[in-house]
């Protein structure tokens, strides 16, 4: 099998079409077609039913898709590494907690794309668990990680700091004016909270668990843009990181509660492979990362 195979057979998986795919390979259809019918015959299996105009991924063309990703962006690697330059070029998958997107990363990306524009950013969601894979597999150059501390000789936290978590109500909310809040105090509140999966979501439910308190999750969604905005019309209490919700603070349309409750022992990372080659465009990435974290601690 050959990359122009794998890229053929992932970009007709994503499309779902041989036709559109190669149109966008810039391909004849009958030489996606062949492509198609070569790495088939060398796996020995089929990849695709096509009935009718339909075109779907067989069980065994599921199970292909992670191995395709994953050489070629080692090819993709292999090529930055032979013809790297002075300057970042190539390709950087970053693996983010979708909280972050909001969060951190725009100000971080915008930097590194006027400073770098010959780098092609991707971005992969996912959770702390989900970036202990990726990073195996090199499904992603890098993880910007906000949760439970991902602690293992296997990766290398180039930026790594306590973040700093508020619990939150709406102005006017009995639970606003007292002086200390703790679980039993939480108990039957209406709650907005993160999906489930998400770190801090899970390290609130624990403490809930830990004291024998019941939680009233009344909403749950991966918008934290949404989550502020139910909690600012009087829905419920949420938890977030303190820097995603700075101007509504400040604004006073958010008030964070005086929570004495345990730690919610939440962390941001930028981590690594410790077997990753940092190219030059993941090098200026951690760099850059590094001095904006610093910069915001400031």
């Amino acid at each position: 099998m050959d990359f122009r195979q794998l890229n053929a057979f992932l970009t007709i998986g994503k499309l779902q079409s041989f036709t559109a795919a190669a149109s966008e390979l810039g391909y004849a259809q009958s030489t996606i077609t062949t492509q198609i019918k070569s790495l088939e015959d060398e796996l020995g299996v089929k990849l695709f039913d096509r009935i009718g105009k339909n075109i779907t991924l067989t069980h065994e063309g599921k199970k292909l898709i992670p191995y395709a990703k994953q050489m070629i962006k080692l090819s993709d690697d292999i090529k930055n590494v032979v013809f790297s330059e002075d300057a970042p070029s190539g390709t950087l998958t970053i693996g983010a907690a979708e909280s972050l997107c909001v969060i951190r990363l725009p100000e971080i990306l915008k930097e590194y794309r006027k400073l770098y524009p010959n780098v092609e950013v991707t971005l992969k969601f996912g959770s702390c668990s989900d970036f202990r894979h990726f990073l195996r597999d090199n499904l992603i150059d890098v993880a910007f990680s906000l949760g439970r501390k991902i602690d293992s000789d296997e990766f290398i936290a180039e930026v790594e700091f306590d973040e700093p978590m508020v619990l939150l109500a709406y102005p006017g909310h009995p639970l606003v004016n007292k002086k200390e809040v703790y679980p039993k105090d939480i108990e039957n509140e209406p709650l907005i909270l993160t999906e489930t999966g998400c770190s801090y979501r899970a390290s609130f439910e624990n403490i809930m668990t830990d004291n024998n308190i019941s939680i009233n999750t009344v909403l749950e969604t991966g918008s934290v843009q949404a989550i502020k905005q139910f909690t600012m019309s009087g829905l419920g209490i949420t938890l977030l990181p303190k820097v995603a919700v700075e101007d509504e603070i400040k604004n006073g349309r958010l008030i964070p509660l005086n929570w004495k409750g345990p730690d919610f022992g939440i962390v941001s990372q930028v981590l690594y492979h410790k077997d990753k080659w940092i190219s030059p465009a993941l090098r200026a990435f951690l760099d850059l990362s590094k001095k904006n974290m610093d910069r915001r601690r400031i």
